[in-house]
């Protein structure tokens, strides 16, 4: 299985400008030619850019120093230097980038191939032929390339998924994703919780689709570092809709309510903003006769408190195309709400620009 790395820390820095020429026509019959200089060429980019076939920051787990080749210098009969040949540095979608000095955020590449200039060449310096003037026909100025851009960045991955799987370890997340997408997990049947998140493509009839992604490692305490939740936390940002997957579980003083209570408690710690997101909560392993023969009880204890349950089988698919077609409804509803605040937030710009002309 191909290793999950959704961290990278590298050293960037773009090729410096090659430098401008100091040189003279030599040609038979004119010999006072005048300059002949030419400029350096720029030097190269170091350039993100967002390859939708990727899922991880691999890539860059053991090459720290990314380096763009320098421009080449200016040479005589006005011919120029080379340009520096850019790198281009591949990233899945999703990455973000942060100045590692400051901790200012760059860029947030989002779309496939979307690029990002991470650190720029230096500009080539001008030959002589560029000074030249009524009184001075032969200068010997130029000009020096400009060294390149050069920093360290941090490269941070969040998953761009529609739909966050939440709950504690071996409720059935992976057997979930692995049921109505083409993800294959692994899974076992001891207490075992995922590594890596999961992401997974669904197609519903009509043509439509969201994308899923399993967060593993949530246990209480995830928001301060237990358990690996606090690695994987921030995948569930950019997520619109959460689905807590549950179960009766054999450990003492765990219910289904005190899990999902504790967990939905672990996600506000940690953002706040995530207690806004649409829920969709279900009881897992209905197939088993002990948990089937409490779903309806358990059906009353959530409804008490203003909550539905839904019952499945991620092992044998019952109730599932119930939970997909309720996620895909919150999904379209939470996209309605933002596309109209963002048409309210352009309306009221619009309005602040008018007054301003008054």
């Amino acid at each position: 299985m191909t290793a999950f790395i959704d961290r990278a820390r590298i050293s960037v820095r773009g090729g410096d400008g090659g430098d401008g020429a100091v040189a003279w026509r030599r040609e038979k019959y004119v010999p006072k030619g005048g300059p002949a200089g030419g400029d350096g060429g720029d030097g190269g980019s170091v350039i993100l850019e967002v390859d939708e076939g990727l899922s991880t920051l691999l890539d860059f787990r053991y090459r720290h120093e990314h380096h763009a080749k320098a421009g080449e210098h200016g040479a005589n009969k006005d011919r120029y230097g080379k340009h520096g040949q850019d790198i281009v540095l591949r990233v899945p979608a999703g990455t973000m980038v942060f100045d590692d000095a400051t901790s200012n955020l760059l860029a947030d590449l989002r779309a496939h191939g979307e690029r990002f200039v991470a650190a720029r060449g230096g500009k080539g310096g001008r030959g002589n032929i560029h000074f030249a003037t009524p009184t001075d026909r032969a200068p010997r100025h130029f000009e020096r390339g400009r060294p390149g851009q050069e920093r360290v960045v941090r490269l941070e991955l969040k998953l761009l998924a529609d739909v966050g799987l939440v709950g504690f370890p071996n409720v059935g997340k992976s057997s979930f994703i692995a049921r109505v997408s083409a993800a294959r997990p692994k899974i076992a049947d001891y207490p075992f919780t995922t590594l890596i998140p999961n992401l997974g493509v669904v197609q519903l009839p009509g043509e439509r689709s969201l994308v899923l992604a399993d967060i593993p490692g949530l246990i209480e305490g995830a928001h301060a570092g237990a358990g690996l939740g606090h690695q994987f936390l921030r995948h569930l940002e950019r997520t619109r809709v959460l689905v807590h997957i549950l179960e009766i579980s054999q450990i003492p003083g765990r219910t289904p309510l005190r899990d999902y209570l504790a967990l939905r408690h672990e996600l506000v710690l940690y953002d706040p903003r995530l207690a806004g997101r649409s829920e969709i909560l279900v009881l897992n392993k209905v197939d088993l006769p002990a948990t089937r023969k409490r779903l309806t009880r358990l059906k009353k204890v959530f409804a008490h408190r203003g909550l539905r349950l839904l019952g499945i089988s991620a092992a044998t698919g019952e109730g599932v195309g119930q939970v997909l077609e309720a996620a895909f409804a919150a999904l379209s509803k939470a996209r309605q709400e933002q596309e109209s605040e963002t048409r309210q937030k352009n309306h009221e710009m619009g309005h602040e620009l008018v007054r301003g002309k008054l």
